[in-house]
């Protein structure tokens, strides 16, 4: 372990939830460094907070761990989790979907039930409601600076017990691919689609490419329209659309200056597909 430890939550920053974790896990181990993944997941937005650890985890280094709290299910009989990464990775969690994109892209080799009767706030016992505070900030400050091992958080479970929430795939189509919106850039408005880069270069495309860019949410039509694939937004006039290779190495769909999602009122789930279909190259003046 290498003393970091990264929070995500949803609990924002404007009252002392995330305050009273940083507490915990200093009063553990005083040498130990805390960094915030973000605290600003949707409530109750499990499917978020799954893909943000996705989209951050693999550029933090080997041994670090992850408290990742997104949990409308406090309380109830949903397991609480520690799970190790094909990356080396630990991630202090609710087995209740967060793990969907860590177990289905990076790779979970190991997964231990946490033992709240060792690895639990003292004196935390009968509240049941932050679990944050008493359980995942104390146990991953515990395990990120070596007071107990991985071994000792509790007993290992199998890696296909651990609760994945829907996903689809993407695909090619005649014509063009196909895939859901899987999560904004929110500052900005763009859109983070599936479709991965090496899927979209089988449509034998070039920058400054033109497609048919179609969204439906279920069978409703929200947008159509012809857009040009660009290198990065500089390859697009001020206003106008375009597709892109996002951070991820996947499509994005994106707005010169402006936010896609709210102009059109494009959201994300499995619900909401993209269809990209090559057409013959325009030109805008």
């Amino acid at each position: 372990m290498n003393n970091y430890l990264v929070l995500q939550t949803d609990f924002g920053i404007s009252d002392g939830a995330v305050s009273a974790m940083y507490g915990v896990a200093l009063s553990v181990h005083p040498a130990i460094r805390i960094f915030d993944l973000t605290h600003d997941i949707p409530q109750y937005n499990i499917w978020e907070g799954a893909y943000r650890l996705y989209q951050t985890i693999s550029y933090w280094p080997e041994g670090t761990v992850f408290v990742s709290v997104v949990d409308p299910g406090v309380g109830s009989e949903r397991r609480s989790v520690v799970v190790k990464t094909a990356t080396n990775h630990y991630i202090v969690t609710p087995d209740n979907g967060t793990l969907t994109q860590i177990k289905k892209e990076i790779g979970i080799v190991e997964a231990r039930i946490i033992d709240e009767k060792v690895n639990r706030l003292p004196k935390s016992g009968e509240s049941y409601t932050f679990h944050g505070r008493d359980v995942y900030a104390f146990t991953g400050a515990r395990l990120a600076t070596g007071i107990i091992t991985y071994e000792q958080v509790g007993p290992e479970v199998e890696v296909d017990s651990i609760i994945e929430l829907p996903v689809s795939e993407a695909k090619l189509i005649k014509g063009g691919v196909t895939g859901s919106i899987d999560i904004l850039d929110v500052r900005f408005g763009n859109l983070w689609t599936n479709i991965e880069r090496e899927l979209f270069k089988q449509l034998d495309i070039v920058y400054g490419d033109s497609f048919e860019v179609t969204i439906e949410n279920d069978t409703r039509q929200v947008y159509k329209n012809i857009m040009t694939f660009g290198r990065s937004f500089a390859d697009s006039h001020l206003g106008e659309p375009l597709l892109y290779v996002n951070s991820l190495d996947k499509i994005g769909v994106a707005l010169n200056q402006g936010s896609f999602a709210k102009a059109y009122h494009v959201e994300t789930g499995v619900n909401w597909t993209i269809s990209i279909r090559k057409v013959q190259n325009i030109s805008y003046n």
